[in-house]
């Protein structure tokens, strides 16, 4: 069996750790890299049902989109987060490992993933952030750029989103109305790259997160955009990071049982 530096080698590969954030906290976020790893539980979130799932399952390892630590612990509370992952992850030899930024920004990561699930076809780079191989075209970073499959109105975009995503409802900026056929688009939070978008030419902004003061200059240039959430936009991880360590997984011949943990809902309720 492989160990737990093994498998993080391996998400190594497939979203390289050095894309990360200098803000973020990817990688291995407690137990002991050398564990053996034989049965693995994927989550958008470490959060109690999942270390739940993942105790129930017999699972050595919790592979999560979101780190469990964000910025630094000045004291560990064993009655609550993060501290009762780390008592759960010490007591049941759970490896907790995320893959946050460094997914996002990885050719064939979640962002390409996101354009491939809307109909965005032609992507490349949005903010360009790293080059490998030039020769190769191996250029990674936030967002993606690229044309939708034809140009539609706002508003039948939007629906479309809503079909491919499975949601219930999202938000859109613009007039319903305006005929769109060129997208930037940024998993997660994206109100940060506003002002990147405004200047990009492209039509239409697909994120979540986006802020009264970003809606209204992209209103007020006349631009358009879908805001998804950050749960819709970066749910689908969970299934990207089934798909990719099960592809890496068979080719090396390890016999690592992947879970995926399906039970996480947004935590925003609309009433």
């Amino acid at each position: 069996m492989p160990t737990v530096k093994q498998v993080i080698d391996i998400i190594d590969q497939i979203a390289p750790f050095s894309l990360a954030e200098s803000w973020d906290n990817s990688g291995l976020q407690a137990g002991d890299p050398g564990w053996q790893v034989s049965k693995i539980l994927i989550s958008l979130d470490v959060a109690d049902k999942a270390l739940a799932e993942a105790e129930k399952l017999g699972c050595d390892m919790l592979i999560t989109h979101h780190p469990l630590i964000m910025s630094p612990e000045k004291q560990i509370d064993f009655s609550r987060m993060p501290g009762t992952a780390i008592l759960t992850s010490a007591r049941s030899r759970i490896a907790l490992v995320c893959a946050h930024t460094n997914l996002d920004k990885a050719q064939d990561g979640l962002n390409d993933y996101l354009a491939q699930k809307l109909g965005i076809f032609h992507t490349h780079v949005f903010l360009a952030d790293v080059m490998e191989d030039e020769s190769a075209g191996l250029v990674q970073g936030l967002g993606r750029i690229g044309q939708l499959e034809g140009s539609m109105a706002l508003e039948q975009l939007a629906c479309r989103i809503k079909e491919k995503l499975g949601i219930p409802r999202v938000r859109i900026i613009g007039n319903p109305g305006n005929m769109v056929s060129t997208a930037v688009l940024c998993s997660g939070s994206g109100g940060s790259l506003t002002a990147q978008f405004l200047n990009s030419g492209m039509d239409v902004y697909i994120t979540g997160d986006l802020k009264y003061h970003e809606a209204r200059d992209i209103e007020s240039h006349g631009k358009s955009a879908v805001d998804v959430g950050h749960f819709y936009s970066e749910s689908i991880a969970v299934e990207l990071l089934k798909i990719r360590l099960g592809q890496v997984f068979d080719a090396l011949g390890y016999q690592i049982i992947i879970n995926t943990y399906d039970q996480e809902q947004d935590p925003f309720l609309t009433i």
